[in-house]
């Protein structure tokens, strides 16, 4: 059976990403031939094919040209052109379920979503931002409209699909790579980054972007700062907002570590570095490293929204916007 799996960026910056690399390696030793399509990729591919339709090189830009693809008409003909022969093509995001929604009225291919939400356009501050995301999901709306079947990768998302466009989805979480383990050396990380025996490091990764609420992690921290001087907190991941990003790290305290780029074949060890993770994010669909982190025998501290109850087994969850609860957790679990 030849399989199409559609994402916009093949990278591992994504946890998205991660997981059409994993869907992409089953299917092929289940003897499929699959190839994932995506505007860009810097992930490599391993028994798949990679087919890399292009785009902008400036994060401003790739943003719009994402919005509206669609307007792109040789490209985005192209693309759908190319999904003719194939059995069945999922698709993971927006942009990606336009071409595949096209596919299907073209060519008649069976068409899978794999939903994994998108975050609410309150969270962003910047009106731009807020009208940007609105957009977004209206277009996801109307590119879903015509699936065939869905997944979504938690009970959450299930409900959230279900009530904003009436199509029903199978609930599949997202399975772990066996990288994710317990029992790992971090200490090779913790010298790496400058961490002393004695002193504690927290831990967050994930895209650099307001619903991640970034800016209140640092808050948390300087409060868990002030009673517990020797911690230190790891930022990593990619700037998608970058002024945001450049707010974040001037207003950051001095044991702040901020890293754009991480290898990927390094973060278990990462995980395995940290003392605790920690995530002051305001919506998840799954949370990916949250798991991650915990198959790696770390606790998680975080909010209870969105995934969260389904996914954070081991920590403390806190209620909303409680900073004072979420610096009383961290210190409680860093102190044990």
């Amino acid at each position: 059976m030849k399989i199409a799996i559609l994402t916009p960026t093949f990278s591992h910056y994504s946890g998205i990403d991660r997981v059409v690399e994993q869907q992409a390696m089953d299917h092929s030793r289940k003897g499929n031939k699959v190839t994932v399509f995506a505007l860009e990729a810097d992930l490599k591919p391993r028994r798949f094919k990679l087919e890399v339709i292009g785009m902008p090189k400036s994060l401003f830009l790739q943003r719009l040209y994402r919005l509206f693809f669609f307007l792109d008409f040789i490209k985005f003909s192209k693309a759908v052109n190319k999904l003719k022969d194939f059995d069945i093509i999922i698709s993971h995001f927006y942009p990606m379920n336009l071409i595949a929604s096209s596919a299907k009225k073209k060519f008649g291919v069976k068409y899978i979503y794999h939903n994994h939400g998108i975050g609410y356009s309150e969270l962003f501050t910047n009106m731009f931002e807020r009208l940007y995301m609105s957009l977004f999901a209206c277009f996801n709306k109307m590119s879903i409209s015509n699936v065939d079947s869905a997944f979504s990768v938690s009970k959450f998302l299930r409900d959230e699909l279900k009530r904003e466009t009436g199509i029903e989805s199978e609930v599949k979480y997202n399975k772990l790579d066996s990288r994710y383990k317990k029992g790992i050396d971090g200490a090779k990380i913790r010298k790496k980054l400058g961490i002393k025996a004695n002193e504690k490091l927290l831990f967050f990764i994930g895209r650099i972007s307001p619903h991640k609420n970034v800016h209140t992690l640092l808050k948390i921290f300087d409060i868990v700062n002030g009673k517990l001087p020797n911690a230190k907190l790891l930022v990593a991941g990619k700037p998608t907002f970058k002024r945001y990003y450049n707010e974040l790290k001037s207003h950051a305290n001095k044991n702040v570590i901020f890293r754009e780029f991480i290898e990927d074949r390094e973060l278990p060890y990462y995980y395995a570095a940290c003392d605790l993770y920690v995530t002051a994010s305001l919506w998840e669909g799954f949370n990916l490293p949250a798991a991650e982190a915990q198959a790696c025998g770390r606790k998680v501290v975080a909010f209870a929204i969105g995934s969260h109850p389904e996914i954070v087994k081991s920590g403390i969850l806190v209620k909303k916007n409680d900073v004072e609860a979420f610096s009383n957790a961290v210190i409680s679990l860093l102190k044990k």
